[in-house]
This record gives C-alpha cells, sequence and structure tokens, in this order.
C-alpha cells in the first residue's frame, strides 16, 4: 500500500504587510491546491494525508489559524483525503511573541545556558511548566482539532500506526524544537531535552520524525542524533526555507534519511527562495523488506507562475530512496498479497475507545446544570471514537466562531447554564463533545451554517 503525503512548511499565515504580497503568496497557495490535486491524481490513488512541519502561523494569533484551517480544508479536499488527517508540528512563528515577557526571555535564556538540566527543572515545576506552553496557547487549540495535541511535559508527541502491509508500518513522531525558543534565537543554542530525544521503538514500525528545526539548531543534537540514527527511518525538518536531502549509512541494514523542506511562503521569493512544497509517498518494498520513500518536489516557476517538478533539487538523487530498516526485518515477514486488493492506508488508533473528561466544577470557571454533573467520578467513562463527520464539525465549530460565540453556544444548548472568565482549549472541546452526546450535532450545523450566510458565504 502506498502512503501519499503533501508534505508543506512555513506557510506563514499572517505575514504579508501589504496587499500586493498578500495576493501574490494568496495566489501561490491557491496553484498550490490545484498542482496538489492534479500531482496526486496521476498516481491513481487518494492522498493519505497532509505534513506540516511548522511555522503555520506568522504570529500565532487565533486569525491565522483560522486562515490556515480554511486552506488547509481546502487542500485536503482536492488532494482525496479527511480534512483532519494533518500532521502538524510547531515552529518558532507558532509561539505568541506577545506573551515573552521580560521574565520569561530571562527564563529562557537561563535554560539555554543551563542546558538539560535546567529545563528538566522548569518543565518538573507544573507552574513553570505551564508558563512555557502559554506561548502556545492558539497553535495548541488548532493542534487539537487535528489529534495533533501537544505534550505539555516537554515530550514528545506520537500518531496512531499507518499500515503500509500486513506487519509493517510507520508512526510518526512529533517534536516540539521551539520550546525554548525566544524573540530571537541562534543557530545551535536551542535545547530538545532528553523527554524529546529518546524515540519509541517497536518491531514491524518505522519512525517519521517531525520537526521544524534541523538538528542544528540544537546544542543537544550529538545526543538527539544517537536516537535517530539508532531509531529512526527518516526526519523530516523545517525553518531554513532551503531543501535539502540526504540518506546516511548508519550501519549495514540500517539507514535514515534526513529532508529539509523548502517554504509554502517565505520571506523572500527571489533566487533561491520561492514557494515550495513536496509530495512524499511511503510504500513497503517487499524486495528488500524496507520503508521506501518516493519524493516529488515542487517548485515555483516565475516565468510561468506555476508550480512545476524541481529537478535542480533531486539531481544526483534517486526518486524513490529504499531505507535499509532494520525494525521491519525484527517483526514476521508480511504473506504474499495481491496489490489490486489493497486498499488505502489509514491511521490504525491505539483503542477503539476514546476517553472525555466530563469532571467538570466551579473552580475551572464553569457552573454546570445540576449538581449531579458536578459530582461526576474523577475517572470519566470512555466512549467510542467520534465518527469523521463529527471531527469534522469540531473543526468548523473552533475555526469559524470566535471564544464569543462559543461561549454562548455551549449555554444556548444547555451544556452549561453559565460561564465564568476564559477556559482552556481542552475544556472547551469537552463541552463540545458533551453537546453532540446530548444529540445537539445538527443544531450545531445549523448553527454553523447560519453564522456562515450572515456573513455572506455559502454553506457547506
Amino acid at each position: 500500500m502506498k502512503a501519499v503525503f503533501v508534505h508543506l512548511s512555513d506557510i506563514h499565515f499572517g505575514q504579508e504587510r501589504d496587499g500586493g504580497r498578500d495576493a501574490l503568496n494568496a495566489d501561490a497557495k491557491q496553484q498550490l491546491i490545484a498542482d496538489a490535486g492534479i500531482e496526486i491524481s496521476k498516481l491513481g490513488v487518494k492522498a493519505t494525508g497532509v505534513i506540516v512541519t511548522g511555522d503555520i502561523a506568522y504570529s500565532a494569533q487565533d486569525h491565522q489559524y483560522a486562515m490556515a484551517g480554511k486552506w488547509l480544508a481546502e487542500l485536503t479536499s482536492a488532494i482525496g483525503c479527511d480534512q483532519t488527517d494533518v500532521q502538524l508540528v510547531p515552529g518558532n512563528h507558532d509561539i505568541d511573541r506577545k506573551k515573552i515577557t521580560n521574565s520569561i526571555e530571562s527564563v529562557l535564556y537561563s535554560i539555554r545556558e543551563g542546558g538539560d538540566r535546567w529545563l528538566d527543572m522548569h518543565l518538573d515545576s507544573p507552574q513553570d511548566c505551564d508558563r512555557l506552553y502559554d506561548r502556545f496557547d492558539a497553535y495548541k487549540g488548532f493542534a487539537l482539532d487535528y489529534r495533533c495535541e501537544l505534550d505539555l511535559n516537554g515530550g514528545i508527541s506520537t500518531s496512531a500506526k499507518l499500515e503500509l502491509a500486513e506487519g509493517r508500518a510507520i508512526r510518526f513522531v512529533r517534536l516540539n524544537t521551539a520550546l525554548i525558543c525566544s524573540s530571537s534565537d541562534d543557530e545551535g543554542k536551542l535545547i530538545l531535552g532528553a523527554r524529546q530525544r529518546i524515540l519509541p521503538t517497536e518491531d514491524g514500525v518505522e519512525i517519521v520524525v517531525l520537526a521544524h528545526h534541523p538538528l542544528n539548531w540544537f546544542q543537544d543534537s550529538d545526543k538527539a542524533r544517537g536516537f535517530l540514527r539508532g531509531r529512526a527511518r527518516v526526519f523530516i525538518s523545517g525553518h531554513e526555507h532551503f531543501p535539502s536531502l540526504d540518506v546516511v549509512r548508519v550501519e549495514d541494514g540500517c539507514d535514515l534519511m534526513m529532508l529539509a523542506a523548502g517554504a509554502t511562503a517565505p520571506d523572500e521569493i527571489n533566487g533561491p527562495f520561492t514557494y515550495k512544497y513536496n509530495i512524499l509517498t511511503f510504500e513497503w518494498d517487499e524486495a528488500q523488506d524496507a520503508l521506501a520513500v518516493t519524493i516529488n518536489p515542487r517548485t515555483w516557476n516565475a516565468e510561468m507562475a506555476r508550480f512545476e517538478r524541481d529537478d535542480v533539487f533531486m539531481e544526483g538523487h534517486a526518486e524513490r530512496q529504499v531505507l535499509a530498516s532494520p525494525f521491519f526485518r525484527k517483526a514476521p515477514k508480511p504473506p504474499n498479497i495481491d496489490p489490486a486488493k489493497l486498499s488505502v492506508p489509514e491511521l490504525i488508533e491505539e483503542s477503539s475507545e476514546e476517553t472525555i473528561q466530563t469532571d467538570m466544577n466551579e473552580e475551572s470557571g464553569i457552573v454546570l446544570i445540576s449538581e449531579q454533573l458536578a459530582t461526576i467520578e474523577a475517572t470519566p467513562p470512555s466512549e467510542p471514537q467520534p465518527t469523521q463527520d463529527i471531527r469534522d464539525l469540531q473543526i468548523r465549530f473552533f475555526q469559524e466562531l470566535s471564544e464569543a460565540q462559543r461561549g454562548a453556544a455551549f449555554i444556548a444548548f444547555g451544556v452549561v447554564t453559565q460561564l465564568k472568565g476564559r477556559i482552556d482549549h481542552g475544556m472547551e472541546r469537552r463541552l463540545f463533545r458533551r453537546a453532540v452526546r446530548q444529540g445537539k450535532a445538527d443544531d450545531i450545523e445549523q448553527m454553523l451554517n447560519a453564522a456562515k450566510t450572515e456573513k455572506g458565504g455559502a454553506t457547506l
């Protein structure tokens, strides 16, 4: 089975400072959608999803993520995958820099100077840890709706497994390389930390690591490189806006691909810096029992105002790279299967149920409908995974409505009697799921369509 992804990086929604540049970037983004749709149709398959290696927004504001969400919905529709089939990691522009106060800047400086020990000291303190992650507030909510939530204690986040054949799968490991980014950062000064350097292993599963910054931006890069060489098969990054590809023979029977992306919306669009994205195909190579990655790099041709294959980038590289994969070989080899009978790969959830917290009370700033709800057990019951329709509805609810409108909706639907103060993204989504459990999904969709009509847009 082939798993096909559109890979983007550094989209920078909200970076434009004048109407002309805004028009140029908007046109390039629309041309990207059209080009991706055409290129994937040539493969005769629907895309499995989208990968974004950071800098989705330019200054981490809610309205920038709303713009990004609308554009990603158009892209996923054009390439044939579900709207929520997006793998995300944050970049340095996904930090709200208005929240980098002098005191936070001092904390970040102390961590950079103190290294792992100082980072762990702050992560082990709930209050200090909250301050570090407060800068990602808008990104956190955006990522939740794509099931790409940040680990809020300095660790990695992982996707479900993506099966390429029976007993052969890949898993995306998402890093937050912007954790200690400040207003301006120097190459070689950032820190991943031990909690993000340690990668999981599983027989039959090869790891694809997604990061915003390349390894050369970290003072602990040598330590991280050891885990990558021994446990990962592909490392994909962005940030520098200049694409590169290197396949390293780690040892006999073990390869590591290092792929750095160009920018979908670079700060400069002259010379080597122009609009770029990739189409990546992951598949199991039966002959070598290995992970194969096919790269179709796309770049902007200013003379024709369109995307084309980046032949310069691929010079000296084979389009299809077969990576020696030790974790594949540790598992029993799959049986021979007729390729015609294979379906489109899907992420295989680790559990058939999803836990939804419901222990909400006055201390969280929420007044509940009844005393009965206020006494719900601390360990909440689990519920089935939401359908794709509900996931799509959730994205619309949080991207199309303001915080005030969402709060008013929760009250109107009888989920709560009133709200006091601001509630966090996780709590809002638990309230949304409660509304769905109470049979309000159709009401929510009608409300969203009505709001869209009021704004003069067509309903979905």
